[in-house]
C-alpha cells in the first residue's frame, strides 16, 4: 500500500522486549558458574539471535549473533573442572553449538526483516485508515455560534480506526442540526453504510426546512442504496439514529428519534433523558415497521448540555458483566465543559471495561453558551462560561 509524504512511524515494541536479549544473556552468565561442567548452560545462547528479533532489525540480530557465538567461545574456553581449567573449544559439540548459532542468527536476520515489513504494512493501513476516518468522520468545529461542540469516537478494536457509528454537525438557514447514528453490523460494509449516510445528511441539512422532510430524505438515500446492493440482508441493512435542530433564535432542540438511545440533557439542576416513549423505526426499516416518526420539542437555553451518543456507551460491560451506568455517572459528576465530559466520559468507559471494549462508541455535545459569555467571546477577550464551569472558553 503505498501513500504520499512521509513513512507514518513504525509502532515501538515495549521495553521488557527491547530488554530481553540483554536479560537472556545475564541468566545464562548468572547460571553458567552454578552448573556442573557435564552441563554447559552456554549453549542456549544458540537461541539469542532469536530473542533479539522479537524487537529489533536484522543489524541488531547480525551484532547479537556475533556477540552470541563470541561468548560461547569464551565460556568453551574457561571451564572448570576439579580446580583447573579446561579448554572445551574445539569439542564436537562446541563446534556444533557455534554452527547452530550462526544459522539461527541468518534465520532470526530474515524474520526480523519480515517483521519490520509487516509492521511496515500495518503503519501504512493505519495510516489510510486515520485518513479514511478524518473524511468520514471528520472533526466537529469546537464552537458554532452560541454552541460549543464536542465530539469522540472509540473503537473496539485496537487496529480499527472507523466503524459503523457516526456523528456530524452542521450549520444551517435554520440552526445547527446534528446527527449521530449507528449502523447495524461491522466490517466493510458498515463502514459505506456510514458513509452514504453522512453524505446525504451533509448535502439535505441545507436544503429541508424541517426534520421530518430531512430525515425522509436520508431515509431514502439509504434504501435506494440498499435496493442496489441487493442480497438477502436487505431487511438488515438499517441505521439507528437521531436527528438534532438547536435553532439560533429559540431556547429550544428538536429531536427525531429513529431508534436509538436517547438523548441526555444536562443541567446544573440534575441529567434528565429526553424521551417520551415514542422512537420511530431504524432508518431502512420504516417499510417494514410502518411506526410513525415524531419530532419532539424540548426546552433547551442557556447554560445546557446535550449529549448525544451511540449504544456502545451504555452496553459496555465491566469484567463482572455490569452495563455501564451512564446516567448515575453523569449525575455524580455535575456540570463539565464539552471537552472536559468528553474526555472523562471516554477514560471512564476503558476504566470500566478494563480497556476491553465489545464494541465501538461514540459520543457528540452540545453546550448553549450564557448571553454574556457569548458577548466577551466576540468581543475578542478571553471569556467565562458565566456560572457553569468558570472555564476559559475555547
Amino acid at each position: 500500500m503505498r501513500h504520499d509524504g512521509p513513512n507514518p512511524p513504525l509502532p515501538a515494541p515495549p521495553a521488557w522486549m527491547r530488554w530481553l536479549p540483554v536479560l537472556y544473556v545475564a541468566v545464562v552468565l548468572l547460571l553458567e558458574p552454578l552448573t556442573p561442567v557435564e552441563w554447559p548452560v552456554s549453549f542456549v545462547l544458540i537461541a539469542l539471535p532469536l530473542v533479539t528479533a522479537f524487537a529489533h532489525p536484522p543489524v541488531v540480530v547480525a551484532v547479537a549473533t556475533v556477540f552470541g557465538i563470541g561468548l560461547e567461545l569464551l565460556l568453551a574456553g574457561t571451564q572448570c573442572c576439579a580446580g583447573r581449567t579446561v579448554g572445551y573449544l574445539s569439542e564436537r559439540h562446541y563446534v556444533a553449538a557455534y554452527a547452530c548459532t550462526a544459522l539461527v542468527g541468518a534465520l532470526g536476520a530474515i524474520l526480523a526483516a519480515h517483521r519490520i515489513r509487516r509492521e511496515r504494512t500495518l503503519a501504512d493501513v493505519r495510516f489510510v485508515a486515520e485518513i479514511a476516518q478524518r473524511v468520514l468522520l471528520r472533526p466537529v468545529p469546537h464552537r458554532i455560534g452560541n454552541l460549543l461542540l464536542e465530539s469522540f469516537y472509540l473503537s473496539a478494536a485496537a487496529e480499527a480506526r472507523i466503524g459503523g457509528d457516526l456523528f456530524e454537525a452542521v450549520p444551517t438557514a435554520y440552526g445547527v442540526r446534528l446527527l449521530i447514528g449507528d449502523v447495524r453490523g461491522k466490517g466493510l460494509l458498515a463502514v459505506e453504510t456510514a458513509a452514504a449516510m453522512l453524505g446525504a445528511f451533509r448535502e439535505a441539512a441545507h436544503d429541508e426546512p424541517d426534520l421530518l422532510a430531512l430525515m425522509e430524505r436520508v431515509d431514502t438515500s439509504m434504501t435506494r442504496r440498499a435496493d442496489r446492493l441487493g442480497g438477502t440482508e436487505l431487511g438488515e441493512r438499517f441505521v439507528t439514529a437521531i436527528f438534532a435542530e438547536i435553532p439560533g433564535d429559540e431556547r429550544i432542540v428538536r429531536l427525531l428519534n429513529c431508534g436509538h438511545p436517547p438523548p441526555l440533557l444536562i443541567r446544573p439542576g440534575g441529567v434528565n433523558e429526553l424521551d417520551r416513549g415514542q422512537p420511530g423505526p431504524p432508518l431502512n426499516l420504516g417499510m417494514l415497521v410502518r411506526d410513525p416518526y415524531r419530532v419532539e420539542t424540548y426546552p433547551f437555553g442557556p447554560g445546557d448540555q446535550l449529549l448525544l451518543y451511540t449504544d456502545g456507551v451504555t452496553e459496555t460491560r465491566d469484567p463482572a458483566g455490569d452495563f455501564y451506568p451512564l446516567l448515575q455517572r453523569l449525575r455524580s459528576w455535575g456540570p463539565m465543559p464539552p471537552p472536559e465530559l468528553l474526555e472523562r466520559l471516554h477514560q471512564d468507559l476503558l476504566d470500566h471495561s478494563h480497556d476491553q471494549l465489545q464494541d465501538d462508541t461514540a459520543a457528540l455535545t452540545a453546550f448553549l453558551l450564557p448571553e454574556g459569555a457569548v458577548e466577551e467571546a466576540d468581543g475578542g477577550r478571553e471569556g467565562t462560561v458565566a456560572g457553569e464551569f468558570g472555564e476559559p472558553l475555547p
